[in-house]
């Protein structure tokens, strides 16, 4: 691999006698094994990197700690087959940045098994714009596929509008023709943000838009992906139409709800667990392809919140907690 990756930087948090969040020099040694050594071109800043980066986050067990639960770069070093040095891949998931060192690294080593090959469709950095939140909303997608879910079919509600799985998931079902109804508690400030990743129309955030309680309201859309949670998703329920579909990612909003069962034997919902985790990977390397073809948004850039380097992970990392993003902070570690 040569002498100028013996030392490399990457963000390491640590615990001692208190918590530090820094940019350090680290060797292949440091590094957790694996079959393959990547050179990290780009990574992305997710929800649950912000927790990695927090004292009291209780995403990392064992300190020091490289974050990232995102990466897209090239092999420098591979001891199995189905990789080969100089070849372009991504990885998402698994156990990435949460139990072994991740992608805030310009040098990552990992088990083979975690890795994706890079679709032809999909730059290093576009996947990076994707990544995690981006993988997410397109297995939603495909969920509420598989149980019906066609464009002339009508409206599809998507929460957390302004999140990183929420504004994927309105690009990239514009994309296939679905009219996407928005929900934020930024409407006022988002709006034309959201207009623009294509939402044909943009609602408050749904606890406040709709009144709580009812088993059963007037069926609004014919599937929903909720990146959000807690007490908005019985609304969601309860507004599903006849057959529809509920892709479940995420609890920002909290891990608890009270729901009917009214929209499930009554109107036939379906509410469907979406985990990108630890998704197996031939039906990742399927959905990646579509990701760069038929679910393909208009345009990445206007996911891109904004773009670092290593040096401003810290406070991106504390803006992700806060939700003061709009989209995805991409950072490029060594840029193509």
């Amino acid at each position: 691999m040569g002498k100028q990756y013996s030392s490399f930087n990457a963000l390491v948090v640590n615990q001692t006698e208190q918590f530090t969040t820094e940019v350090k020099q680290l060797s292949l040694e440091e590094l957790p094994p694996g079959e393959v050594v990547v050179q990290v071109a780009y990574s992305g800043v997710n929800y649950k990197d912000g927790l990695a980066g927090a004292p009291d986050g209780k995403i990392v067990k064992q300190y020091p700690f490289v974050p990232g639960i995102d990466l897209a770069g090239t092999v420098l070093q591979s001891s199995d087959a189905r990789f080969t040095e100089g070849q372009k891949v991504l990885a998402t998931g698994f156990g990435l940045g949460v139990t072994h060192f991740g992608g805030f690294s310009e040098i990552a080593r990992m088990p083979a098994d975690w890795l994706t090959p890079l679709p032809a469709s999909l730059s290093l950095r576009e996947a990076m714009i994707v990544g995690t939140a981006g993988l997410t909303a397109a297995i939603s997608i495909e969920q509420l596929e598989r149980q019906g879910a066609a464009p002339e079919k009508g409206e599809v509600l998507v929460t957390g509008a302004t999140g990183g799985v929420g504004g994927h998931a309105i690009a990239m079902l514009a994309a296939k023709g679905y009219p996407v109804v928005a929900s934020t508690g930024r409407h006022e400030v988002a709006a034309d943000y959201l207009k623009q990743l294509g939402a044909s129309q943009i609602i408050p955030r749904i606890s406040d838009a709709f009144e709580q309680g009812k088993p059963l309201q007037s069926a609004s859309w014919q599937g929903a992906i909720d990146s959000v949670g807690g007490p908005g998703l019985s609304i969601i329920l309860s507004k599903i139409a006849y057959g529809g579909s509920v892709a479940l990612s995420g609890l920002t909003g909290g891990s608890q709800f009270a729901a009917s069962v009214m929209p499930f034997i009554l109107r036939g919902v379906n509410l469907l667990g979406i985990d990108s985790v630890l998704y197996p990977a031939e039906k990742r390397q399927h959905l990646w392809e579509r990701i760069g073809s038929d679910l393909r948004p208009a345009s990445f850039e206007l996911l891109v919140d904004r773009e670092i380097g290593l040096q401003q992970l810290p406070e991106a990392l504390a803006d992700i907690l806060q939700a003061r993003t709009q989209g995805r902070i991409l950072v490029a570690i060594r840029p193509e």
